[in-house]
């Protein structure tokens, strides 16, 4: 039986974009759990090589307007305790953050629209980042942001907002920036906000800088498929 990659979603217009392409035709089975529809996480991992946790416009301290919420913490800390790899993008950062011990808080600054994102020394050696080069230009979406929990190493940085990416235990791994954005999905972020000065920038950014997004995003999905558990 195929191991398979599990992706959590928590709304509908933020799923795995090009991490889904990218495993989809794998060796490994991609199964999607949509905790919006009331979809349960299954506490049984025998049969999970990854678990990849998507973004969302909740936070994480929002547990009493979203119930499933208390049950997915419960769930990233067992998957951090079983070493299996996990990848959390921007909520799902906060999210392995809070799991890990971490705070999570408000952010200095709203990020949304592209931004820099340095790598630090350590991510050089880092599995997930190593050969990725940078610094970074990544699509930000986020108003919160994550302390590191101790004994995580900080793997990335910026101006805006210090912590962008760290690794926790093993090969758990949070993102704050969305590496898998592509330019569809973009543009249907920015049909649901109204509030947006200039959506059009935003969009045009993604064209522009399509080629580099996708050969990041390709170094970093060829880094995760080795630490897949077999």
């Amino acid at each position: 039986m195929k191991k398979k990659i599990l992706v959590v979603k928590h709304v509908e217009n933020e799923g795995p974009g090009s991490i889904g392409d990218f495993f989809r035709n794998s060796a490994w089975e991609l199964h999607t759990i949509d905790l919006f529809r009331g979809e349960r996480l299954d506490l049984g991992l025998e049969q999970v090589a990854a678990v990849v946790v998507m973004g969302g416009p909740m936070n994480v301290y929002e547990e009493d307007k979203y119930p499933f919420l208390k049950e997915e913490n419960v769930f990233i800390k067992k998957v951090v305790e079983q070493e299996i790899p996990y990848l959390g993008i921007c909520l799902g950062s906060q999210l392995l953050a809070k799991a890990c011990g971490a705070a999570v808080i408000k952010a200095p600054e709203k990020e949304v629209g592209w931004f820099n994102v340095s790598l630090t020394l350590e991510a050089a050696h880092d599995p997930l980042l190593q050969g990725v080069d940078g610094p970074l230009e990544v699509f930000q979406w986020h108003e919160d942001t994550f302390t590191i929990p101790d004994g995580g190493v900080l793997l990335a940085t910026a101006e805006t907002c210090r912590n962008q990416a760290f690794r926790c235990g093993k090969n758990a791994y949070g993102l704050q920036f969305h590496v898998e954005v592509s330019t569809d999905m973009i543009w249907s972020w920015v049909k649901a906000d109204e509030s947006l000065p200039d959506p059009v920038e935003l969009l045009m950014g993604a064209y522009k800088r399509k080629e580099i997004m996708e050969q990041q995003a390709k170094k970093l999905y060829t880094n995760l498929s080795t630490l897949l558990k077999a």
